[in-house]
């Protein structure tokens, strides 16, 4: 089977996302940026499947220029969310993986449709100096991929309004722990709204944070 280490990958981080609570039973999808027989495109996760059962055989393959139809090579329907998973691609060279969750304090911010201001520096993590949330739309259309492709801008990860939250990376270990940063960020920002309204970080103190964060993985 083609790709089958990348399958198995996936397969892993699927589990990873029940075993971290970052994204209960079905929900969520995961996905990796490769090329099968000369196509550019990505694996991901089926549709409706529950990851404890998830062999490398049920991971599926679309091409980048492929619509959902057009897939028959596999017995498995790609994930709902496919189609944002694939203009992810498209828009953003340094995508190389995407982890879609429904963390608990992630959705919760989401549903208030709200950019989560600078009031910590780790949201600079996000490649901005806020983290946007995507407007709402149905899942799996056309209008979401574009929301989330405009919330996007400059970023690498957002929320999803009423939804959840998606990041991306440069492989599946960074965008997964993009992912869990992004959980975090929003459950202290429920702590913080707890007392009132947070301090907000300058757009200056923001410009530095962002130059430093370029290191942050360094170190």
């Amino acid at each position: 089977m083609k790709n089958l280490d990348q399958r198995n990958q996936i397969i892993e981080y699927s589990l990873k996302l029940n075993s971290t609570n970052l994204s209960p039973l079905r929900s969520g999808n995961i996905s990796l940026r490769v090329k099968e027989n000369n196509i550019e495109g990505y694996l991901i996760t089926p549709s409706g499947k529950k990851y404890e059962t998830l062999k490398s055989e049920d991971i599926v393959f679309m091409g980048l220029n492929e619509e959902e139809e057009e897939n028959n090579k596999s017995n498995n329907k790609p994930s709902s969310e496919w189609r944002f998973h694939r203009d992810i691609y498209l828009n953003k060279n340094d995508a190389q993986a995407i982890v879609h969750a429904h963390s608990p304090h992630a959705t919760g911010v989401s549903s208030h449709g709200k950019s989560i201001p600078p009031f910590h520096y780790m949201i600079a993590l996000a490649g901005g100096e806020d983290i946007k949330c995507a407007d709402y739309a149905t899942f799996g259309t056309e209008e979401l991929s574009n929301n989330v492709i405009k919330a996007l801008e400059n970023r690498n990860a957002c929320l999803m309004s009423n939804h959840g939250q998606v990041a991306f990376g440069k492989n599946l270990e960074q965008a997964f722990e993009l992912a869990q940063e992004i959980e975090n960020i929003c459950h202290q920002y429920t702590i913080a709204l707890k007392l009132g309204d947070p301090k907000i970080l300058s757009f200056d103190e923001m410009k530095k944070v962002l130059e430093k964060a370029k290191d942050y993985k360094k170190g």
